[in-house]
């Protein structure tokens, strides 16, 4: 699935979740001492370019390994990247961490797929993936650079590569262990090389004769995803329907663009459009940011009744979380060229590859045409069409034939299946069609969580069941726990004006709403704090954030200090929060003006509009600070594989933010 705008990079980072595979020290690689690791020998693999044989040449894999610490390994663990196009030695570390004791008696090996990092990388002069992704003639280029062996990077090479490493290792057997675009592989070594394959392990399925190139599993698993996210009446102050919301949006936007203002950390405001396809690209991003997700339903429920901003805001978060990625050094990129040399040759599009490109592109729209009604809702088919490959792959000069689908059994080994509830890139229908396909496997779906289960559930109960798949024991359904959506909350609906805010009780007229306003504000204030810090979005021992109308924060560990930060609009906060303690300037062209002060354990209160208010209710913004200091200083980016150890702050910074939101 190619995705654009800010989603792009996230793309990027669906591929890094994977895990670990492994080969002994016979054979035909030599392996030697990593210079960057005491853990991890680094050895090549020379394999041919054409493992048929017609095409003469040959290519080299790069490949880490680390021993089983008992005895000498029969098995090997070979973890297997996604994309297709990411390198997978970077994440040498965290395969081994996500494995644990599965490595105890068999080797790890993980390597970079032809094509990709340090295995003969593909690249194209001048070509770059902007915001749109390759235009046609770009990726044309692109593919005659590459040359005739452009046909040459496609699952089935990889899969003898594997083969390759496995003879050459001297290993028996295989542990197969793959996420996202990972599964297919492991899926087509299985059914080549059955008798080859110890187990499975398959994380974010992708059966084997996919994606589907229009992505209808997706577009088919929207409304159920945005449904549980309002589940238990998380929506019940946002919006009674989430699915009509996005439809209501998407017929607003037309084939148009709406135009919002976001705020930079300085304060600055910025101008920017979206249409109904960064609608879409945002929904599917929080498949691997689930921050995102929690903001999504309030902010199209905005959108839809015409306030632009949360949108705005929540669009130039998803940016700022992905931008790490592009800065990444050359072999831990993502490699386009491979992504597009491997899906245009082998997805299994609606054209022929004899047509022109613009037939090609006027088959796929007809078959996009002949779908049933309401396959895409409540997106549109030209959604359909801007997030597949087939804008781009139209333009990609075949040297082969269509490939036929694949019809082989897969072997019925031990077989773990791990699915994300809210998965949209790699929905859990898919995995429920490869487990119906191998008798006796394992299908643990877990709530709440999207791509990648194992690098992102939070609950433990993923990785309960990969150790329990070995041991063997059995393996126990997730029901549940305390996944960082859960924990952080849905955001809450942002009021579009001054008059949509309920007076504080006790407090009424202007000053009153102004003072429950204040209110929001902190809390807005505490959730941003929160989302940069768990985004790892601030500079070191600092975050900086604009406010959703106006002004900005700058948040340190000993303070918190904001102007003229706007939540509602026309209410004004400046000012600077200590150790709990604060003193208030409000002003603005709605609110009522002047000054409120907060004390630790104790009522905002003060006065405003010349009138004496107070919240009658206790704010705690010091033990908010705290726990977002030590939240940012124990993990960059908590859901990441060891992110356990920062459960219990998230949860009493989700205790806090509830307090400061009712």
């Amino acid at each position: 699935m190619r995705l654009r705008g800010p989603v792009a990079a996230a793309l990027l980072a669906a591929a890094m979740c994977a895990a670990g595979s492994a080969a002994t020290a016979q054979a035909q690689i030599a392996w030697a001492p990593c210079g960057d690791s005491n853990d991890y020998a680094c050895g090549h693999l020379t394999v041919a370019l054409d493992p048929s044989g017609a095409t003469p040449g040959t290519i080299t894999l790069a490949m880490r390994r680390h021993r089983a610490p008992v005895g000498e390994a029969h098995e090997a663990v070979i973890a297997l990247a996604g994309g297709p196009g990411q390198a997978a030695i970077p994440f040498s570390e965290q395969f081994a961490r996500l494995l644990g004791p599965i490595a105890a008696t068999r080797d790890l090996i993980v390597f970079d797929q032809r094509g990709i990092g340090l295995s003969h990388p593909l690249s194209c002069h001048r070509f770059e993936l902007d915001a749109g992704g390759p235009a046609g003639a770009q990726l044309a280029e692109c593919a005659a650079q590459i040359g005739p062996t452009r046909s040459d990077y496609t699952t089935a090479q990889t899969v003898a590569d594997i083969e390759a490493i496995r003879q050459a290792g001297g290993y028996q057997k295989l542990v197969l262990y793959g996420t996202s675009y990972g599964t297919k592989v492991a899926e087509r070594y299985a059914q080549t090389y059955p008798n080859r394959v110890a187990a499975l392990v398959l994380d974010s399925v992708v059966p084997p004769n996919g994606p589907e190139p229009l992505n209808l599993p997706t577009f088919a698993a929207i409304p159920r995803v945005l449904s549980e996210l309002c589940a238990h009446g998380g929506c019940a102050r946002i919006t009674p329907d989430p699915v009509a919301d996005v439809a209501k949006l998407v017929h607003r936007l037309g084939a148009g663009a709406m135009s919002a203002h976001w705020i930079d950390g300085e304060g600055r405001s910025h101008t920017l459009r979206f249409s109904s396809e960064e609608v879409l690209s945002i929904l599917i991003a929080g498949d691997l940011e689930p921050v995102l997700r929690t903001e999504f339903p309030a902010a199209i429920r905005s959108a839809a009744n015409g306030d632009g901003a949360p949108f705005a805001r929540l669009l130039r978060d998803a940016a700022e979380r992905g931008g790490s990625a592009e800065e990444e050094s050359p072999s831990e990129s993502f490699d386009t060229p491979l992504y597009f040399a491997t899906s245009c040759e082998e997805e299994l599009f609606p054209w022929s590859r004899a047509s022109s490109p613009q037939k090609r592109l006027a088959e796929a729209r007809a078959a996009i045409g002949r779908s049933p009604a309401g396959s895409f809702a409540p997106f549109t088919r030209e959604n359909a069409l801007g997030i597949s490959d087939i804008p781009a792959c139209a333009f990609w000069p075949f040297t082969s034939l269509a490939p036929a689908p694949v019809t082989a059994p897969l072997p019925s080994v031990p077989t773990l299946i791990l699915s994300g509830a809210e998965d949209l890139r790699t929905p859990t229908s898919g995995a429920r069609e490869v487990a119906a396909q191998i008798l006796g496997s394992n299908l643990v779906v877990v709530p709440e969580v999207g791509h990648s289960v194992l690098g992102s559930d939070f609950s433990g109960c993923a990785n309960r069941a990969l150790q329990a798949l070995f041991k063997p024991a059995p393996i126990k359904p997730c029901t549940g726990g305390p996944q960082l959506q859960n924990l952080l909350g849905l955001a809450p609906l942002a009021p579009a004006r001054l008059s949509d805010v309920a007076p504080a009780p006790g407090a009424g007229g202007r000053p009153g709403r102004t003072l429950r306003a204040v209110e929001l504000t902190l809390a807005d204030l505490t959730r941003q704090e929160i989302v940069h810090a768990l985004g790892g979005l601030g500079l070191e021992n600092q975050l900086s954030f604009g406010g959703l109308r106006t002004g900005w924060a700058h948040a340190t560990s000993k303070a918190l200090t904001v102007h003229d930060y706007s939540y509602v609009p026309g209410v004004l906060v400046s000012g600077e929060v200590r150790e709990g303690a604060a003193v208030l300037r409000i002003s603005g062209s709605a609110g009522a003006h002047g000054v409120l002060r907060l004390r630790a354990h104790q009522a905002l209160s003060g006065t405003l509009g010349g009138r004496r208010v107070s919240s009658g209710r206790s704010l705690d913004l010091g033990a908010v600070s705290t726990a977002i200091v030590r939240l940012d200083a124990q993990a960059s980016h908590p859901i990441a594989p060891g992110g356990s150890a920062v459960r219990p702050l998230a949860r009493k910074l989700a205790r806090l933010l509830a307090r400061l939101s009712a």
